[in-house]
């Protein structure tokens, strides 16, 4: 089920899921309000606070997996270690990576480069149990997700995410796509990850090339059962209460 607009649309689209009724659904509302709707009527993965928004990417070495691009914009320390485990079964269960690498972005790669939650979060980040044999690699920046060398999975919060993905988009519309086996911007959609459906959100400025490219993707994600995968993944692994 596709909605466009309105709030209520969402929430119909929302329920439409819950209910059984739709196999998946697209959204080009009201962020906020999807992400709201999808927590109240489909439910949480165990462990899951704010579900991300997840966007893919390409990189020079192919496809990498970007979260959060506009759900959580102020998150604390557990959000994001929350967030690495989810990405991190993203990229094995729809991109079938072996042992994804997991990165957090900040200004710099040497220890203690960033804000306070940038500073916070790494110690947490490199004893977390990941899912599918995924493991922490250390701090990345911006340059790092363009060439996708050093993560497969980068983790952020929403607001740093939203602002890296617009820019790239940008660019990669204006310059070209670091990937030479494919052209122009990425689709504008990503998977609201951590509730139970399938939910793609598109960016409010879709085109309807950009729409056909997040049914398109919901298809595929529904098709291949990837959100119960992705979920039985990371609830097999230890929860945070982030009380």
């Amino acid at each position: 089920m596709v909605t466009l607009g309105s709030d209520e649309g969402v929430r119909a689209a929302v329920r439409a899921v819950a209910e059984g009724r739709a196999d998946a659904a697209l959204s080009a509302g009201n962020t906020a309000d999807t992400v709201t709707s999808a927590a109240l009527h489909l439910g949480r993965w165990p462990g899951v606070r704010r579900p991300p928004l997840t966007a893919v990417l390409p990189s020079a070495a192919g496809r990498l997996v970007l979260l959060d691009v506009g759900s959580s914009v102020d998150p604390d320390k557990q959000t994001l270690a929350v967030h690495a485990r989810l990405g991190a079964a993203y990229a094995a269960v729809v991109h079938e990576v072996p042992a994804p690498r997991v990165g957090l972005l900040t200004i710099g790669t040497e220890s203690g480069k960033g804000d306070r939650l940038r500073r916070a979060v790494p110690p947490l980040l490199a004893g977390l149990d990941l899912p599918a044999g995924a493991s922490y690699v250390g701090l990345v920046e911006g340059h790092d997700v363009v060439t996708g060398a050093v993560a497969d999975v980068v983790v952020t919060d929403g607001f740093t995410g939203n602002v890296l993905l617009k820019g790239l988009e940008t660019a990669y519309a204006a310059l070209g796509s670091p990937d030479r086996t494919s052209t122009g911007v990425p689709p504008r959609a990503a998977l609201l990850l951590g509730v139970a459906g399938t939910v793609v959100v598109c960016h409010g400025a879709a085109s309807g090339p950009d729409v056909a490219a997040g049914i398109d993707l919901a298809a595929r994600l529904h098709r291949r059962a990837a959100v119960p995968a992705m979920a039985a993944l990371t609830t097999a692994n230890e929860v945070f209460d982030e009380r």
